[in-house]
């Protein structure tokens, strides 16, 4: 436990630890421990927490094997990451970036060669989905130790329930005030090759050889990381309860069953039994089909739940009568059902909808499109932003290899990086086309107003909503266009 596996990339000089009582909070659900003694203390202290996180995320993959939550899940997936047979599922954004265009093209190129390592253009889904469904994906980033400089050879998944990241945090308490201040704090990943279960025995990672990309969910507390599927524990189970109960009840109360009340008259007990047995297995047909063998054989040895009722009957009674116990009623009622099966979906913010196969989705006017689909659109834009985070670290780590960027550099490319990722939504084409029919239908109304009340700046700025940078685009445009002849008219208004 001594050292680590794995690289480390280091600063210059590091960065002066700020004086604090408190840890940095982070959204990672790295275990914070006190920094001091034998390293097996910490496993046996938060060992119950690490079994509670395997349960989760076996938790989490039990339940997205049912076909209701398996169905949800797909429609998030394929809304999510759309695959095309020409275009990567994911660009990335350079436009923001200020610097050269050689910088920018080296970037693309390196981003290319991580969606090669990790064959993103065809499993894309399953990654997609392993992500989605344990709330965290890590991959292990293995580089050639003799030159790192030539950057990453290969990524490999981890199984999330091996690894674990950890905060440890050394403290010194303040002379003045007697306040305990945070002196250190060292970060690392943990890997077992068994499930994470508390033993003593592991594996310290540096954290730069790991690209851990989690849900962002944490509990409560902020000590665990959750899964989007966590508000779908309650909804399944109770789906599955009601589910086999309406099988049960189904099973015992549909068929007819008849009542035979047998006139055993004046005989003794053992008699009358004797008596009413025979004619149990007179009436008692329990002919069986026996699959394995063809065969067809008499089981009347068995009883089920579904066996006529045989009652005795003395005499002065009505003598032997045979009745019939009616089968339940209203057996094709499932409102029931489908009210869990409706929670089920909203619980993953999936539009209710779309659990009616026979419903159609139309494509006409984005009036007729729902508040659902807006509302799950932006869910899935969401999604794409926080599983964008596995691509940023990738990408920093590579760039840092290489030597094309430093650390301090990486502070202000971040902001200024983006993904794009292949839209298959139809609303969204819908609704920029019809915002700019909008826009320009506003221009033809107030077109005679256009140099008496409002300026052409005006107009092209809060009608059709055009930035400073586009303005400026599109007036060089509009010149070089004129000066090679694409316009008949030298007398069209500029806006």
């Amino acid at each position: 436990m001594a050292e680590f596996f794995g690289f480390e990339i280091k600063r210059k000089q590091d960065e002066p630890l700020r004086p604090s009582f408190v840890p940095k909070d982070s959204d990672d659900g790295a275990g914070v421990i006190q920094s001091g003694g034998h390293f097996g203390a910490y496993i046996d202290i938060d060992g119950d927490r690490a079994k509670n996180d395997v349960d989760l995320i076996l938790k989490y993959r039990d339940i997205s094997s049912q076909p209701e939550c398996d169905a949800a899940i797909e429609d998030i997936i394929n809304e999510a990451i759309v695959g095309d047979h020409d275009d990567a599922p994911i660009n990335i954004i350079l436009d923001e970036l200020e610097v050269s265009d050689k910088i920018k093209e080296m970037v693309r190129e390196e981003f290319d060669g991580l969606l090669t390592l990790l064959n993103f253009n065809q499993y894309a889904h399953d990654i997609f989905r392993k992500w989605y469904v344990d709330g965290r994906l890590p991959y292990h980033i293995i580089i050639d130790s003799e030159s790192p400089k030539a950057g990453i050879k290969e990524l490999r998944y981890i199984d999330p329930i091996k690894l674990r990241k950890v905060k440890e945090v050394e403290e010194e308490q303040d002379p003045k005030t007697g306040a305990k201040l945070i002196k250190k704090v060292d970060e690392y990943f943990m890997y077992q090759d068994e499930a994470m279960a508390g033993a003593a025995q592991g594996l310290k990672i540096y954290p730069d050889a790991i690209a851990y990309c989690t849900s962002g969910i944490m509990d409560p507390g902020r000590k665990r990381i959750l899964s989007y599927l966590q508000k779908a524990l309650k909804p399944v189970n109770q789906l599955r309860m009601m589910e086999d109960s309406l099988v049960i009840y189904r099973i015992s109360r549909a068929p007819e069953r008849r009542i035979f009340y047998i006139d055993v008259g004046n005989l003794p007990k053992g008699k009358a039994e004797e008596y009413l047995r025979g004619i149990m297995n007179q009436y008692r047909n329990k002919l069986v089909y026996d699959a394995k063998t063809g065969d067809v054989k008499d089981d009347k040895k068995h009883m089920s739940m579904l066996e006529d009722f045989f009652l005795p009957r003395r005499e002065g009674g009505r003598g032997t009568e045979i009745t019939t116990l009616p089968g339940g009623e209203n057996l094709g009622q499932i409102d029931d059902i489908i009210y869990f099966q409706k929670k089920l979906y909203r619980s993953l913010n999936v539009p209710i909808n779309r659990l009616e196969q026979e419903a159609q989705f139309s494509l006409g006017r984005t009036t007729e499109i729902s508040r659902d689909e807006v509302k799950f659109k932006k869910f899935v834009d969401r999604l794409r932003k926080r599983f964008s985070d596995l691509f940023m670290q990738l990408l920093k780590t590579q760039l840092l290899l290489k030597g094309i960027i430093t650390k301090e550099d990486w502070k202000g490319w971040k902001e200024s990086i983006s993904f794009d990722f292949i839209e298959d939504n139809y609303f969204s084409e819908l609704k920029q086309s019809e915002m700019i029919r909008e826009r320009f239908g506003m221009l033809s109304d107030i077109e005679e107003s256009i140099g008496k009340y409002v300026s052409h700046a005006w107009v092209v700025k809060n009608v059709l909503r055009f930035s400073d940078e586009e303005m400026e685009e599109l007036e060089k445009q509009i010149e070089d266009e004129k000066s090679s002849g694409k316009f008949a008219k030298d007398d069209e208004e500029e806006f």
